[in-house]
C-alpha cells in the first residue's frame, strides 16, 4: 500500500514518504556531525584549562588551536578515504560509518579525565578524537549529498538538496544554544568546572536517533542500478583524478565553486562571531544571541535559493552570492563596526597609531594551526594592537631599531617594563573602548547586517550540492565531489580566521583581512563563469 502511495505521490509530482524519510535522515545525522564538531570550537577556551593545564598558557592555547586546526586539515583526506568506499561498497553504509565515528569522538570527549587527573595522555587522546572526527565529517557530506540528490527527480535536486545544506547553520545554531542555555543554568564557574562536558554528552542521544533512523534506508537507486549491472568503479581514486577529464572537473569545482563557497560561509557566520567577539569586543553571550537570531532569520532562504536553482540554474545563484559578497563585505563590515560600537568608530577615526619598525623584524602572522611563534619587537608591538582593535600605520625605523608604537604625542618602546600594559592604557586614553557598551548596539541594524551575511551564505551553499552531484558521474560522484568539497571547506574556509588575522597585523588595518574572503569569491565568480557547465538538466540515471 506504501509503495502504490507513494507511486501515485510521485507521479502527481510531490515528495513522496520515502523521499521525506530520506532526507529528513540525511540531513538529522548531518546536523549532529556539524554539531558535534562546532562544541568543540565553541568551548576552546575551557579546552585549553581542562586539557592542557600542566603547560604554560601560551602554549596551552597553541595545543589548542593544533587541536582545532587538526580537524579541518584532515577532512580531504578523509574525503579520499571514504568517497572511495562510498563508491565501492555504497552511499548508505559509508555514512552511517562516517556518522558512528563523530558521534563516538564526541562523546569520549566528554567523559575524557582532564590533564589534572590523567597527565599528559589527555590531550594526546583529545587530539586524536578530533582527528577522528575531522575524518569523519570529510566523509559525511559527500555521502549524505549523493544519496539525497540520487534519489531526487529530475527538476528537484537542488530542492531536496537544499535540506542538507541547512544542516551546517542548524548544528552551529544547535551548538550555540545548547551551549548558552545550560551555560547560563549552570553559572559560568560550574559550566567551567565540569558542565562543559554536558553538550558533548547529548551527542550520544543524537548519534542513537540518527544512526536508528539512517538504518532503516535503502540504498540509493541510481547506485543500486549501477551496482545491479556490475558498472560500479573498481578504482574511485585513479579514476576520479588519474584521468585528466575528471581531474580537471574536480579542479574548477574546487576554484569555481567550493573556495568561494567555503570562504563566503565561514565569512557570514565563524567570522561575523570573531568579529563581533575580538574586534568589536562584544560580550560572548550577546554575540551567540545576535548570531542565533541572524541564522534563525536567514535559514529559511536556504531552502528558496535550493528550489529557485531548479527553476533557473545553479551558476546564477552562486554567482549572485560570489558577486555580493566580494561588492559589498567592507560597507557590511563596517556597518557592524557602526551600529555595534561607535566608540569604537570614533576611536578609529580621531586617534591615529603608528608602529615604527625595522621592517626585517615584522613577520606575516600565519599561524594556522597555532605552532608559531612571533617573538620580535615588531610582531610584540602589532599583536598588541590588534587584540585591541586598533588601526595603525607602519613607519619604517632604522636596521636593529627596537619598535615603537606612537600613540598621539606619547611613544612607548618595546621591552619597557610592561609594554603590552602600557600601550592598553594609552589607547585606553585616546578613547579605545577595552569592551562594546550593550547600551550603545544598535540591535536591530546589527541583526539585518548579521542576516544579510547569512543570505549571502544561502545563495552560496543552497545550490552546491546539487551542482557538485551533477558534475560527477555516479561511478566516481562519492569520490569526486568529497575531495573539491573538503578542501575548499576545510582549508580555504577553515583557515580564514588565521589568514585575516595575519592581514589585519601586517596592514594594520581591521578591515584589511576581508580582502582574503573577497579575493577568493571574486576568483570563484570568474572560473565559474567561464568554466563550469550549468547542470540542473541534467538525468542522474543516465549519467554514470
Amino acid at each position: 500500500m506504501a509503495t502504490a502511495s507513494d507511486a501515485r505521490t510521485a507521479a502527481s509530482g510531490k515528495m513522496t514518504a520515502e523521499q521525506r524519510k530520506v532526507i529528513f535522515a540525511s540531513s538529522l545525522g548531518t546536523v549532529f556531525e556539524w554539531y558535534d564538531f562546532y562544541i568543540y570550537g565553541t568551548l576552546g577556551v575551557i579546552l585549553a584549562k581542562q586539557f592542557f593545564s600542566g603547560v604554560n598558557p601560551t602554549a596551552g592555547f597553541i595545543f589548542t588551536l593544533l587541536a582545532f586546526a587538526a580537524g579541518f586539515a584532515v577532512r580531504p583526506f578523509g574525503a579520499l578515504f571514504f568517497g572511495r568506499l562510498g563508491d565501492i561498497v555504497g552511499r548508505k553504509y559509508t555514512f552511517l560509518v562516517t556518522m558512528t565515528l563523530m558521534g563516538l569522538g564526541t562523546f569520549l570527549i566528554g567523559v575524557l579525565p582532564s590533564y589534572a587527573s590523567a597527565g599528559i595522555i589527555a590531550p594526546i587522546i583529545l587530539i586524536l578524537l578530533r582527528l577522528v572526527q575531522g575524518l569523519a565529517l570529510g566523509g559525511e557530506y559527500g555521502g549524505a549529498a549523493t544519496y539525497v540528490a540520487e534519489h531526487a527527480p529530475n527538476g528537484k535536486r537542488g530542492y531536496y538538496t537544499s535540506w542538507i545544506q541547512t544542516t551546517a547553520t542548524l548544528g552551529l545554531f544547535m551548538a550555540l544554544l545548547i551551549i548558552l542555555g545550560i551555560r547560563t543554568y549552570m553559572g559560568e564557574p560550574a559550566f567551567a568546572d565540569w558542565g562543559w562536558r554536558i553538550p558533548f554528552l547529548l551527542s550520544a542521544i543524537l548519534l542513537a536517533v540518527s544512526i536508528w533512523i539512517r538504518l532503516q534506508l535503502e540504498e540509493s537507486p541510481a547506485f543500486q542500478e549501477m551496482k545491479n549491472q556490475g558498472k560500479q568503479s573498481k578504482a574511485p581514486l585513479s579514476e576520479a583524478f588519474g584521468k585528466w577529464e575528471n581531474a580537471k572537473i574536480a579542479i574548477l569545482a574546487l576554484f569555481g565553486a567550493t573556495a568561494g563557497e567555503a570562504v563566503i560561509w565561514y565569512g557570514g557566520q565563524f567570522y561575523a562571531l570573531f568579529f563581533l567577539t575580538q574586534t568589536l569586543k562584544v560580550d560572548g553571550v550577546t554575540a551567540i544571541i545576535l548570531i542565533a537570531t541572524a541564522l534563525a532569520l536567514g535559514t529559511p532562504f536556504f531552502i528558496l535559493f535550493g528550489w529557485l536553482s531548479d527553476k533557473i540554474g545553479r551558476k546564477p545563484i552562486m554567482l549572485a552570492g560570489f558577486l555580493l559578497g566580494a561588492v559589498t563585505y567592507f560597507w557590511i563590515f563596517q556597518g557592524l563596526t557602526h551600529y555595534v560600537n561607535p566608540a569604537l568608530e570614533k576611536a578609529l577615526r580621531d586617534a591615529p597609531v603608528t608602529v615604527i619598525a625595522d621592517p626585517s623584524e615584522c613577520s606575516f602572522q600565519f599561524n594556522p594551526v597555532g605552532t608559531a611563534k612571533f617573538t620580535t619587537s615588531c610582531d610584540i608591538a602589532k599583536s598588541a594592537l590588534v587584540a585591541r582593535s586598533v588601526n595603525y600605520s607602519n613607519q619604517a625605523a632604522p636596521k636593529g631599531t627596537p619598535a615603537s608604537v606612537k600613540i598621539g604625542d606619547q611613544t612607548i618602546v618595546t621591552g619597557t617594563p610592561d609594554f603590552v600594559k602600557q600601550v592598553g592604557e594609552a589607547i585606553t586614553k585616546h578613547g579605545y573602548p577595552a569592551a562594546a557598551d550593550k547600551n550603545q548596539i544598535n540591535y536591530p541594524m546589527t541583526i539585518l547586517l548579521l542576516t544579510i551575511l547569512v543570505i549571502y551564505v544561502t545563495l552560496v551553499y543552497a545550490p552546491i550540492a546539487a551542482w557538485l552531484v551533477e558534475l560527477f558521474p555516479t561511478r566516481i560522484r562519492y569520490t569526486g565531489l568529497s575531495l573539491p568539497y573538503h578542501i575548499g571547506n576545510g582549508w580555504f574556509g577553515g583557515f580564514l580566521p588565521a589568514t585575516v588575522f595575519a592581514i589585519v597585523a601586517a596592514t594594520g588595518n581591521i578591515y584589511s583581512g576581508l580582502w582574503y574572503p573577497i579575493i577568493i569569491a571574486s576568483m570563484s565568480f570568474v572560473v565559474a563563469l567561464l568554466f563550469l557547465p550549468e547542470t540542473k538538466d541534467r538525468d542522474l540515471s543516465k549519467w554514470h
